[in-house]
């Protein structure tokens, strides 16, 4: 359980950095309806029958398959997490791959925070039936000693789930979660008061006074924590669709030499002692038009497709990021999920624009949600980086579930 003498306080951030027209909201109304939407010549909407035919084929076809999880030979190792908050390697950021868009990273500050957690066997409303998960669990939410802050990109099930919410509730009552505008309220109705909801380019401030015994080496433990804009879309039921928000995260945290400065000193969220990391979420990153079956969505004739502005400017205001988390999977077929789900070549663009020193996959691996197949992404990962001319490793990286890359400020 998380010490019940573990104080947090969460404020509203002044002055959070956004660009020009931010203050619009022009993402909070469609047709003169109040929905959210995603404001760029980038998205387009999905087509209905599109979808549906192309699920019919798979159907009966069977075009769609896998190999099983021993022939992916994906990595599962068993996480080990430290109770002393600057155990371990405390020098670097600490960030442990539970599976899908679930990332759990150690500050050198000592601040711990989870991000999607989905710890359940299926991602879908009901245990009984949906997808079910390729990899196994590497551990369970009682095997995090330490957990501050939980960060929730968007509501889909495979982001969203309640059983592990309820049971991060039970196990680590001190936790806040962050959660994008419109969200609160289906926290509140499970039970839990311990959230924030904000809007695009907003943020809060959290304060974390641990007991007597850490504070000796922490001190107060403090961090920035934004929510910034993403390609996406919403819907837990077909009539909840897009009305709630969605969106990727900055989470800054001063390190313990420079944590008596306050977080909102500074908007460079990677400068000086202060450890960033830029959490991608679900995201698209440029919408393509229905492919001809031999092209591929990068060739020569679909290379001026607008891409989402907002990762630019993410990188111009919070960057540079100690680390980025960066979605690879669940981008076939091209045609349908561009929009929504960036491939690897797009993940590499989004690292770019926003100003990643380093980078871990996530998004692929751990439930079947594409077409392509489950062993591609890190293949078209390599190759995406290698035309962009990085070509080493230790930039944008892949890591097994369950294992834990060390990041140098």
């Amino acid at each position: 359980m998380a010490p019940a003498d573990l104080n947090v306080a969460v404020t509203a951030a002044a002055n959070s950095p956004a660009p020009e027209g931010a203050a619009d909201k022009v993402h909070h109304t469609k047709n003169g309806k109040k929905i959210f939407h995603n404001p760029w010549p980038s998205w387009h909407e999905l087509d209905p029958e599109a979808v549906k035919a192309h699920l019919k084929q798979r159907k009966w076809t069977s075009t769609w398959t896998h190999p099983s999880t021993a022939e992916a030979q994906i990595p599962i190792l068993t996480p080990s997490f430290s109770a002393d908050r600057l155990g371990g390697d405390a020098s670097n950021v600490r960030a442990t791959w539970l599976g899908h868009a679930c990332y759990f990273v150690e500050f050198p500050s000592g601040l711990r925070v989870l991000f999607d957690p989905v710890m359940t066997d299926r991602c879908s409303p009901s245990q009984w039936f949906g997808p079910r998960r390729f990899t196994k669990l590497p551990c369970e939410i009682m095997d995090i000693p330490v957990l501050d802050a939980v960060v929730i990109s968007h509501n889909h099930y495979d982001h969203l789930s309640h059983p592990t919410v309820m049971e991060i509730q039970k196990v680590h009552p001190k936790a806040h979660f962050f959660v994008p505008l419109g969200n609160e309220s289906w926290f509140h109705a499970s039970g839990i008061y311990n959230v924030t909801e904000l809007d695009w380019w907003e943020g809060a401030d959290l304060v974390v006074s641990p007991d007597d015994k850490q504070q000796e080496k922490t001190g107060t433990i403090s961090a920035r924590i934004t929510c910034l804009p993403a390609q996406h879309t919403t819907g837990r039921a077909p009539w909840g669709t897009d009305k709630t928000l969605w969106g990727s995260w900055s989470v800054a945290s001063p390190s313990p030499s420079s944590s008596s400065a306050s977080t909102t000193s500074s908007s460079t969220t990677g400068a000086g002692n202060t450890a960033s990391v830029y959490f991608g979420g679900d995201t698209g990153y440029r919408a393509v038009p229905t492919l001809d079956a031999q092209d591929g969505d990068w060739d020569e004739k679909y290379v001026d497709l607008p891409v989402c502005p907002a990762f630019a400017q993410i990188g111009q205001l919070y960057g540079p990021f100690t680390l980025g988390l960066l979605p690879i999977g669940a981008y076939e077929p091209r045609a349908l999920m561009a929009p929504i789900h960036a491939n690897p070549r797009d993940a590499v663009e989004i690292f770019k624009d926003t100003g990643c020193k380093r980078a871990l996959a996530m998004h692929w691996g751990t439930w079947v949600l594409g077409d392509e197949d489950v062993r591609e992404p890190p293949q078209r990962l390599k190759e995406a980086l290698a035309f962009r001319g990085i070509s080493k490793t230790g930039v944008f990286d892949i890591c097994g579930v369950g294992e834990t890359v060390s990041i140098p400020l």
